[in-house]
C-alpha cells in the first residue's frame, strides 16, 4: 500500500453520524480529492447535510494529520469547484518535512479513538487537559467551551428533550433501524458491542442505538453524576463552517485520546432545530455544531470500516 492509500485508510477511521462513513476519495498524482457521499446522508436527522459535512471534515483532518505524520506538509482547499458541491476538499502534497513529536503522538491516536458510550469515572478533567482541547479546536478556527454546572445541566436537559422528540418520528426510527440492523460482515453502522449500557437514572442523553433492535443482554448502569460537557461552535453556519467544525471535532477527539480521555459526541441537541437555537448565540456569531462529553472511561468497542476498495478511486478509474 503506497503513501496516499495508507493515509486515506487512516482517514476512514474518522467519526461519523451513525458510523455512516459518508466519504469518497480520489487520488491523482500528489493530490487527494475528498468527496461527500450523499447516498449515505441521514435524511431524517440531517436533511441539510450539516452533520454529513462535519463527518467529511473529520476525515479531511485525519488525512492531513496522517500525511504530516508520514513526513509531508500539505496544502488544502475547501470546496475548490463551486459547481461541484460534493467535492469537499483537495489535499495536495507540498514538500517533505520531518514531523514534530506532537504530530506523531497525535497521529498514533487515530486508530485508538472510539466513541465511548459507557459510564465515565466521577473524576474531574484537569484544567491543563481542557486547555489543550480548547487549543486543538482553536487551531481549526472553532471554539470549544466547557459548560459550567448550570449550563451543563441545561444542556443535558435539552439533550433528553431532543431525544424524546426524535423518538416520536417514524422516519427517525426507520433510519436508526437501517444503521443498527445486525448483519454478518457489515462494514458500517453501529454494532451491538458499541451500543453501551442503559443509563439507570436516565441522566446522560446518549443516543439509544438499541431502541429499534433491542439487546436483551444490555445492563443498566449508573453514569457519572457531574459529566464534563463541552460545546463546539463556529462563527458561521454554512458548508465551510461545518467542514471546519468536523476538522476541529476530530482534532479535539484525537487530543483527548492522546491524553487517555474518553469522549462521546452528543448530537441530538443540535439535530432538533428549535433546541439547537437555544444552544446558539447568533448575536455573538456562535453556532453550536456538536456537544462533546469528556472524561475517564473504559476501553470502547471498535466499529467497522468500509474497505478501501469501496471508498478510494484513482484518477484513471
Amino acid at each position: 500500500m503506497n503513501l496516499l492509500a495508507r493515509c486515506v485508510a487512516a482517514a476512514t477511521l474518522a467519526p461519523s453520524l451513525h458510523n455512516s462513513q459518508p466519504w469518497l476519495f480520489r487520488v491523482s498524482g500528489r493530490e487527494v480529492r475528498v468527496y461527500a457521499d450523499r447516498s449515505r446522508q441521514l435524511d431524517a436527522l440531517d436533511a441539510s447535510g450539516r452533520e454529513l459535512l462535519i463527518s467529511v471534515g473529520a476525515a479531511v483532518f485525519t488525512l492531513r494529520l496522517a500525511l504530516r505524520a508520514e513526513g509531508w506538509r500539505t496544502t488544502y482547499v475547501l470546496f475548490p469547484e463551486p459547481d461541484s458541491p460534493d467535492l469537499v476538499a483537495r489535499v495536495l502534497l507540498d514538500r517533505e518535512s520531518p514531523p514534530p513529536e506532537t504530530v506523531t503522538t497525535l497521529a498514533e491516536a487515530i486508530a485508538r479513538r472510539h466513541t465511548n458510550r459507557w459510564p465515565f469515572a466521577d473524576s474531574a478533567v484537569s484544567a491543563d487537559a481542557i486547555e489543550e482541547l480548547t487549543v486543538a479546536a482553536a487551531d481549526q478556527g472553532v471554539a470549544l467551551t466547557v459548560a459550567g454546572p448550570v449550563t451543563r445541566n441545561a444542556i443535558l436537559g435539552l439533550g433528553h428533550q431532543a431525544e424524546r422528540r426524535l423518538r416520536t418520528s417514524g422516519r427517525y426510527r426507520a433510519e436508526l433501524s437501517r444503521w443498527t440492523r445486525p448483519a454478518s460482515g457489515r462494514h458500517d453502522g453501529i454494532p451491538a458491542a458499541a451500543i453501551g449500557p442503559w443509563d439507570a437514572l436516565e441522566r446522560m442523553p446518549i443516543r439509544d442505538f438499541g431502541l429499534v433492535h433491542p439487546q436483551p443482554w444490555r445492563t443498566s448502569e449508573f453514569f457519572e453524576a457531574h459529566p464534563t460537557i463541552a460545546v463546539l461552535a463556529t462563527l458561521g453556519d454554512g458548508p465551510h463552517d461545518w467542514v471546519r467544525a468536523g476538522q476541529a471535532l476530530q482534532h479535539v477527539l484525537l487530543a483527548a485520546t492522546r491524553l487517555r480521555l474518553a469522549t462521546t459526541p452528543i448530537s441530538q441537541p443540535v439535530e432538533v432545530p428549535a433546541i439547537r437555537e437555544l444552544l446558539t448565540d447568533t448575536a455573538a456569531g456562535r453556532w453550536a455544531q456538536m456537544i462533546i462529553r469528556i472524561g475517564y472511561g473504559p476501553q470502547a468497542a471498535v466499529t467497522p470500516r468500509r474497505p478501501l476498495s469501496e471508498v478510494l478511486r484513482r484518477s484513471d478509474q
